[in-house]
């Protein structure tokens, strides 16, 4: 274990827009008991560090202030009782808050090799939305090979992920995005269907494509008013997992379709999740997900890669739904 040392981090003061971000000097925290710390190469950028700079999603009481969900470098440090990684090791991490600077210290079950032929900014797209996708979809909704799954904003970080996990792992995969290039983007990723939601009502066409049976899960980051919807286009036994909420976080639910249907209604966010949660899904990755990385099978793709310097800019790309796939910061 090393003792505590400077480094550049992005802050801010008060919530706003992006333009409130800044970089300052500051002291790392020591490590604690079952932890890494990693030199950070890149980091990704996610809606979640678009909500917390805005003041709408709080870090955990025992987490880092810092915006950064997830990052790849080099292990610099470890605690005395961690023996899984050496100083030198590259990594993937998810990071409990912290990314956006140049060390940061995250726990050791939490962080997976980078797969063979990955650079560390296409490596750093890959945590944060691999540990949602299978933490939700298969862990929660328990997706299997011969099912069929609905994914909403399917070209976004979290939608092009679980396009690959799902199809390379047997599913059927409808998407629904939110303009023309953006399904044929889909498609390419390897849904077997897409539809503009701003073009067409997306209940008639998913029940056609099923025979009028509807999909056995719904992976939802809209919320809203496509809750009801969502249940509509389920089947019999149906699930549902309710990742984020982007046109709002309330609904008026029909209760007695999710009653007649027997649907499973779930979600989670994976920020305040427990170490030994994190850590179960990790192995999840480590046994189903990366060997397809490895083989070529499933690449994230990365939209843009910005500066450490350009975080600013990072953030007004995110923000303006231009993006299709992961946008990465690189600090070397």
């Amino acid at each position: 274990m090393i003792d505590s040392q400077t480094i550049n981090q992005v802050v801010f003061d008060a919530p706003g827009e992006a333009d409130v971000m800044h970089f300052m000097q500051a002291q790392i925290s020591p490590l604690l008991a079952g932890q890494v710390r990693i030199q950070v190469y890149a980091a990704g950028v996610n809606g979640p560090d678009i909500k917390q700079r805005m003041g709408a999603y709080p870090p955990p009481v025992d987490a880092s202030p810092i915006l950064g969900l997830e990052v790849a470098g080099v292990i610099s440090a470890v605690a005395d009782d961690v023996t899984i990684w050496q100083v030198g090791d590259s990594v993937c991490a998810l990071v409990p808050g912290g990314g956006y600077a140049e060390q940061v210290n995250t726990y050791a079950l939490h962080c997976l090799p980078i797969p063979s032929g990955l650079s560390y900014t296409d490596a750093a797209a890959l945590p944060e939305t691999c540990f949602t996708v299978w933490g939700n979809m298969f862990m929660r909704a328990g997706l299997k090979a011969g099912e069929s799954v609905l994914i909403h904003g399917g070209s976004g970080g979290i939608g092009t992920t679980a396009i690959q996990m799902a199809s390379q792992l047997g599913a059927r995969v409808f998407v629904t995005s939110g303009s023309d290039d953006k399904c044929q983007f889909c498609l390419a990723q390897g849904a077997e269907h897409a539809i503009n939601y701003n073009q067409q009502h997306f209940v008639e066409p998913i029940l056609a494509l099923t025979d009028q049976q509807g999909v056995d899960v719904v992976v939802d980051i809209a919320g809203g008013d496509f809750i009801n919807d969502n249940l509509k286009v389920l089947a019999m036994d149906g699930r549902m997992v309710s990742i984020a909420m982007q046109r709002g976080p309330r609904a008026t639910v029909d209760i007695f379709r999710l009653m007649a249907k027997r649907i499973v209604w779930t979600g989670s966010t994976l920020r305040p999740q427990s170490v030994t949660a994190k850590a179960e899904i990790a192995a999840g990755l480590l046994a189903n997900v990366w060997p397809l990385i490895e083989k070529g099978k499933l690449q994230i793709p990365v939209d843009k890669v910005y500066d450490f310097k350009e975080v600013v800019e990072a953030h007004h790309y995110m923000e303006s739904g231009r993006h299709k796939g992961k946008i990465v910061l690189q600090m070397i």
